[in-house]
């Protein structure tokens, strides 16, 4: 009787709203693939067989929304037509029919692990959906009317009940082959099948659970959340604080090889490949960022638009051409581009993220794994919290060990058809542009060359106007006129001082052009700076780069920015070396004062600037000329004009250009730096 009553729940027909159990109408042969036909409610509203999992709810729910209610549903349909039809077969051999039963299930045991699992890590995301729909009651009500229509036993629940039964399907398997069991003699022949049978369905049970509960671990490590520097801050307590504690000590105690460190070769290598495809991913997608980046640019870069003033001749035909791939077939190139491989390359690379931070989690936990079982080996027992740690971590590393080849070969394929992809795309565009170009190539003038005569014409064409190039720019180089000597800097007479009692005029140099240092030993100085020449090449024996003294740093300058500078010796100087003094060596130089704001009448100083005159009122000066000093001021009384005698002629002169002449420092004495 249990054994009919069994055959009676597996086998009779139920209500519409049973996807799998209407494939009973019409059983499919095993193994060939069909399923039955499906009724008339389960197909879209144009008659043909509706998308997976869908029926009249496809006119009032998104394609994406059936595909999360109802995940794998056709794959439970099919395995269950087929074990249906099997267990049916069974009838017509009573003898044996408990026997057979039991082979059947161990037979179906895999593949109904497999369907089920998908179903039911899944099942929580559905019933979230549900209930989103639920907070809008016009979908809610037209999607209760098309449940209550087909199938009136569902009630209130609609959705929920129908998401329900394949769970419940699933847990059944094992309590009817429970029964059978208990009511079958335990010395008959199919006492042993049946028990293998029915241990198989509830480790098929236990197994879907452990997925389901390692799935509902995994979703909550593999949410990346982009939180700012306070939200991080706001999320530190004392908890958290502990936790991450423990774990840089047991890390550290690692490190100094105090405890072993748990090693794990099927995860290492699954990591090693994993963070390869990473690599491989971040590169290419960077690669190819700055593939669309300098396409961009070529596609702004328009010469066929401008006039190049070429009458005539191969130019008509390359601004055609050009014109015609630059509006066409580059456009259309770039625009799929995009679509085959930029975006599906973004999207790879966005499906890497919850899988990383899912590894860097699992190091987390197995660092809290550690520690625990050390414990459990000292101790002996463990709290509820290091006991849920434990178990995380094992679900953690289960799953990552399970699922991460099948990521990482999704992935080494995906990436491959997005190479193809870029392939293909850039043949596709050399053919295109061939064959534009055959009927503009046919009234080029050297069409008939063959291409290893084109390509020498063209390079000898080149290596002559690069030679023309390199002789006009040798002529250009020798008629440009020399550098002239740059304006102090003001306030730098002082320095100009220091430098010439340290190192003597023979070492000064000045800055022709500002220099922008880029190295960390490299000087930033401005245009006319006076500096003193240390070395004239860097430690790698380099003569190009300088090293000097600014009179308070040290670095290296290019040499090519800098130029001598001409001191001019003082009247008292030039006196002493015309006649010299017997006791000169006890003769202490004047001290050096600071540039001229306003000059004694009839005073010889120094141009420490060039001057052009712009009037007749004015004179020019030269650096390091020679001034007789006049007047110190105009005949306003201004201080900054001074009237002063240059090789005869008279003029007005700024008088921040004058300073006096620099002299030796006293013996034993030196100006700071």
């Amino acid at each position: 009787r249990l054994l009919a009553h069994a055959r009676k729940q597996w086998a009779e027909p139920r209500p519409p709203g049973l996807l799998w159990e209407q494939c009973a109408q019409a059983p499919a042969q095993r193994g060939s693939g069909s399923t039955a036909p499906f009724p008339p409610w389960l197909r879209s509203p144009q008659g043909s067989r509706a998308p997976r999992g869908s029926w009249h709810l496809a006119s009032a729910l998104p394609q994406g929304d059936l595909d999360v209610l109802f995940s794998n549903i056709d794959d439970i349909i099919k395995v269950n037509s087929r074990l249906l039809h099997d267990l049916q077969e069974t009838a017509s051999r009573e003898e044996e029919q408990v026997q057979l039963i039991g082979n059947t299930f161990l037979e179906f045991q895999e593949e109904l692990e497999q369907v089920y699992k998908v179903y039911c890590a899944s099942y929580e995301q559905a019933l979230l959906l549900v209930e989103t729909y639920r907070k809008e009651p016009e979908l809610q009500r037209e999607i209760q009317g098309i449940i209550e229509a087909v199938l009136p036993q569902a009630g209130p629940s609609g959705l929920s009940f129908l998401l329900v039964i394949p769970l419940q399907r699933i847990t059944k398997y094992p309590l009817l082959l429970q029964k059978i069991l208990e009511n079958t003699l335990p010395d008959a022949s199919a006492y042993a099948v049946l028990q293998r049978a029915t241990s198989a369905l509830q480790d098929v049970v236990t197994n879907i659970n452990e997925y389901k509960r390692r799935k509902e671990v995994a979703s909550k490590y593999t949410k990346v959340e982009p939180l700012s520097l306070r939200e991080r801050l706001a999320r530190i307590n004392t908890h958290t604080l502990s936790k991450k504690t423990t774990r840089l000590s047991q890390l550290l105690k690692q490190e100094a090889g105090l405890v072993p460190r748990t090693e794990d070769k099927e995860f290492d290598d699954l990591e090693e490949k994993f963070h390869w495809v990473s690599l491989c991913v971040t590169e290419l997608k960077s690669n190819v960022a700055a593939y669309l980046d300098n396409l961009e640019a070529f596609l702004r870069f328009r010469p066929q638009d401008y006039n190049l003033e070429i009458p005539g001749g191969p130019v008509v035909q390359y601004c055609y051409l050009a014109r015609d791939l630059q509006l066409q077939a580059f456009p259309e190139f770039k625009q799929q581009l995009e679509a085959q491989v930029w975006q599906p390359l973004c999207s790879l690379a966005k499906a890497l993220a919850g899988p990383q931070n899912l590894i860097k989690k699992r190091l987390d936990k197995l660092l809290d794994f550690e520690r625990v079982e050390e414990k459990l080996l000292e101790v002996g027992s463990m709290t509820y919290e290091e006991e849920a740690a434990r178990h995380t971590y094992q679900a953690l590393n289960s799953l990552l060990v399970a699922e991460l080849p099948q990521f990482n070969q999704l992935a080494m394929r995906w990436l491959s058809q997005i190479l193809c992809a870029f392939v293909t795309l850039q043949r596709d565009l050399a053919k295109q542009v061939l064959q534009r170009a055959e009927d503009s190539l046919a009234q080029l003038p050297h069409h008939h060359l063959s291409e290893p005569a084109f390509r020498k014409l063209v390079e000898d064409a080149l290596g002559q106007t690069s030679h023309q190039l390199h002789a006009f720019q040798e002529n250009f180089e020798k008629v440009l006129p020399p550098p002239t000597t740059q304006p102090l800097l003001p306030g730098a007479e002082r320095q100009v001082q220091a430098l010439l009692s340290r190192y003597g005029p023979g070492k000064l140099y000045q800055v022709t052009s500002n220099i922008s240092g880029a190295g960390t030993l490299d000087l930033t100085l401005p245009r006319g700076h006076i500096v003193a020449l240390l070395q004239n090449k860097d430690t790698k024996g380099n003569s190009s780069r300088w090293l000097v003294d600014t009179g308070g740093h040290r670095g290296y300058v290019p040499a090519g920015k800098l130029e001598v500078y001409h001191v001019v010796p003082t009247e008292e100087e030039l006196r002493g070396q015309a006649r010299p003094h017997k006791d000169s060596q006890h003769q202490t130089p004047e001290p050096t004062s600071a540039p001229v704001p306003s000059v004694p009448t009839v005073t010889q100083v120094v141009a420490v600037y060039p001057f052009v005159a712009r009037s007749s009122h004015e004179v020019s000066l030269q650096a390091g000329q020679r001034v007789t000093v006049l007047e110190a001021h105009d005949k306003k009384g201004n201080p900054e004009w001074s009237l002063v005698e240059v090789n005869g002629q008279r003029g007005y002169v700024p008088s921040s250009f004058l300073a006096r002449a620099p002299s030796p420092a006293p013996w034993g004495w030196s100006l700071p730096s």
